[in-house]
């Protein structure tokens, strides 16, 4: 017979085992309700057009304008040193998503928990990408909007009925995500990115096409049909400030890391076939689009209309008016799609935070409230601040250029810990002071461009 007390030792054992195994069963049925983690079913060529759809968007369509302040040779050196560097430092992020044996980072917190430890981890990591996603949403917000009256005012001649202001055209823009930001996972979006993915090649196949086709003679062009690749008639300081601008506008352009390991997240892994595999394969194609669409949009559009092109070039050009309605119309799909993509981590972020921390219970009410209320905040901040180009820059240097450029580089030297001065150590530093010197000035630029423009800016008008 067992002695009391190892009866009792038993039985508390149990208990415990029972609590534990409760516990799990817990976290387990939370984590397949959150949006990042609902579902492991994902094919390689999720990754594609996920990875299409978050990258090439509103920033494709500001490069000519970053180039009138770059200027030829620093434009092109660095538009193809950040397709590179921002390669590289994917790569490393989608390495590092199973790094660790028997975990997977799905998200770009836990990784940054993993480098630099559990509390300054999130300290760092979270607000930044907070940030990125937020900033972007909001940038997609006024970029929707304004393709939409972009696409009215192309198709509607005569007197036109409605003529409402740039905010009203973005209220009526963000009515659609309060629908879709019902959907509760990355998969159950994967046809809206598809969808997302195919008009962004389609506009930026349109937005150097039409440029390409017209070259100098395009009626924006005022001074006889010849393109000035001069700088703009402004003071040095404005030059200086624009070039930074521009540089954040570039780092915009490259936005993909920040939601890079919650799309891995959804693919399936195992020993024998770990996820980077087929993530590694869909994010090559990715970054063979990208560079389709960028090129060509940034260099021809360029050459076409020089130092007078716009911040977008899809609202700058004007003919042929049918193409240049459809490229608008194609704009506001892609950007209804990456809203969705960049939104994801974000609900993910607040649903677990209500459920895990102020145990909630998981609901569909839960989900209605927190996501509108998302929706209508980046819906209100877009609507007050309309600036497009501005708001490029600002938010490139600002957070992309940390999340994208040498934050994964840090984590790299963190998490791998390579030879002391070997290539790799030394690579990743060098990005490190260009990414950080990238955030510095392109910051700086995008916030005089803001108070630039709201200077003149009649709000809700």
């Amino acid at each position: 017979m067992a002695e009391p007390g190892a009866t009792l030792s038993t039985r508390e054992a149990f208990q415990e085992h029972l609590e534990e195994n409760g516990h799990k069963r817990t976290v387990k049925n939370v984590d397949d309700w959150l949006p990042v983690t609902g579902e492991r079913t994902a094919k390689w060529w999720y990754s594609t057009f996920h990875n299409v759809t978050a990258m090439v968007g509103a920033g494709v369509l500001g490069l000519p304008n970053a180039m009138v302040y770059l200027t030829w040779g620093p434009g092109v050196t660095v538009l193809v040193l950040s397709w590179l560097i921002t390669l590289y430092t994917l790569w490393q992020m989608v390495e590092m998503h199973e790094m660790v044996e028997g975990k997977r980072f799905d998200r770009y917190h836990e990784l940054g928990q993993e480098a630099f430890g559990p509390k300054l981890g999130l300290w760092i990591v979270v607000p930044q990408q907070l940030i990125v996603e937020v900033g972007v949403d909001i940038v997609y917000m006024v970029t929707g909007g304004k393709s939409l009256q972009r696409f009215y005012e192309i198709v509607c001649t005569g007197s036109c009925p409605l003529k409402p202001h740039t905010s009203a055209w973005i209220a009526i823009f963000s009515s659609v995500h309060f629908v879709l930001s019902q959907l509760p996972n990355f998969n159950s979006i994967a046809g809206v990115s598809l969808a997302a993915a195919i008009m962004s090649l389609s506009y930026s196949t349109i937005a150097w096409a039409i440029p390409a086709a017209y070259g100098h003679s395009s009626p924006p062009l005022t001074n006889g049909g010849y393109a000035n690749y001069h700088l703009p008639d402004q003071s040095m300081a404005g030059h200086v400030f624009g070039a930074f601008n521009a540089l954040g506008t570039v780092a915009f352009a490259y936005a993909g890391h920040n939601v890079v390991l919650e799309i891995q997240a959804t693919i399936p892994s195992t020993k024998e076939r770990p996820s980077k595999v087929p993530m590694w394969k869909g994010v090559v194609l990715a970054y063979i689009v990208v560079a389709i669409c960028y090129f060509p949009v940034a260099i021809i559009g360029y050459w076409a209309y020089g130092n007078s092109v716009g911040d977008n070039i899809i609202t700058y050009v004007a003919r042929p008016k049918w193409l240049v309605a459809t490229a608008n119309l194609m704009v506001v799909v892609h950007v209804i799609g990456s809203y969705q993509i960049y939104a994801m981590p974000v609900f993910d972020m607040m649903e677990s935070v209500l459920v895990k921390r102020l145990r909630l219970t998981p609901s569909r009410m839960l989900r209605l409230v927190t996501r509108s209320l998302y929706v209508a905040f980046t819906a209100f901040v877009g609507m007050t601040f309309p600036f497009f180009g501005a708001l490029l820059g600002f938010f490139g240097g600002f957070a992309f250029a940390p999340t994208t450029y040498f934050l994964p580089c840090i984590m790299w030297l963190c998490i791998v810990k390579p030879k002391r001065f070997g290539f790799s150590w030394c690579l990743n530093w060098i990005i490190i002071v260009l990414g950080t010197l990238l955030m510095v000035v392109s910051s700086i630029g995008g916030l005089r461009a803001i108070i630039v423009d709201a200077s003149t800016f009649k709000f809700y008008e």
